[in-house]
């Protein structure tokens, strides 16, 4: 982060509405990429942009170059949390089959599951017990996954961005939430291999239970998964 930038963000935390404006402009890319992950879920882009900005400013307030962070990395949690708590209390998420009630289905039926059977439950039993298909659970987990889950170690203490060899800095949110849509466009299998691997931290012993399929299987899907992500981010 430059002096220049440093002092554009104490300007606008002092209420020089002139660097706020300024601060603003500067950084509309990156709250547009925070914000298109919430398209369809009942509000307007417009109205999420508006929402993202807010969460932007009151990141602009809160932020502290002693913290030892890039804004931008202090700034997306901010911009993200202020939408999804819109999302969330103003009942804008309609009723139905949401990403979010399936998201909130899954846990249930995994829990149910996981005390029945006494292990983590296939992706067929998940599929079976709450009537949605594999392409759904993975999309719904992905979607509910907090970003911050791209750089959480999995159980090789490996995380994504690392395994990806990708210049992933903390400058460089765009690129994270790019990361993100790129998941979302990976076949069924190769996306719950990601999921369970980089997402929920497991080994590729526990995915091949969960999947049904052998540890070589596992091991080549996320090799293939690895490769289109990086072709696609290239």
């Amino acid at each position: 982060m430059t002096a220049g930038t440093l002092d554009l963000l104490a300007l606008a935390k002092g209420g020089d509405e002139a660097a706020v404006e300024r601060v603003l402009a500067e950084n509309s890319g990156l709250i547009w990429a925070v914000v298109r992950r919430y398209y369809g879920r009942g509000a307007e882009p417009e109205d999420l942009y508006q929402l993202g900005c807010l969460g932007f400013l009151k990141a602009v307030r809160g932020f502290d170059a002693d913290y030892g962070t890039q804004f931008s990395t202090y700034a997306v949690p901010k911009i993200a949390g202020e939408i999804r708590r819109y999302l969330r209390d103003s009942g804008s998420v309609k009723v139905g089959r949401t990403l979010k009630e399936r998201s909130s289905a899954i846990y249930a039926a995994r829990e149910r599951l996981r005390t029945r059977l006494g292990r983590e439950p296939a992706l067929s039993e998940l599929s079976e017990a709450t009537g949605l298909t594999a392409e759904e659970i993975a999309v719904a987990e992905l979607a509910s996954a907090p970003p911050d889950s791209l750089q959480q170690e999995n159980a090789d203490g490996l995380t994504l961005e690392s395994t990806l060899a990708s210049p992933m800095t903390e400058e460089s949110m765009v690129e994270r939430i790019a990361l993100r849509a790129a998941i979302d466009r990976l076949p069924d299998r190769e996306r719950q291999t990601i999921l369970l691997r980089f997402f929920k931290g497991m080994t590729q012993q526990q995915c091949a239970r969960i999947l049904g399929v052998s540890q070589v299987q596992v091991s080549r899907l996320e090799k293939r998964a690895i490769e289109k992500l990086r072709m696609d981010l290239a």
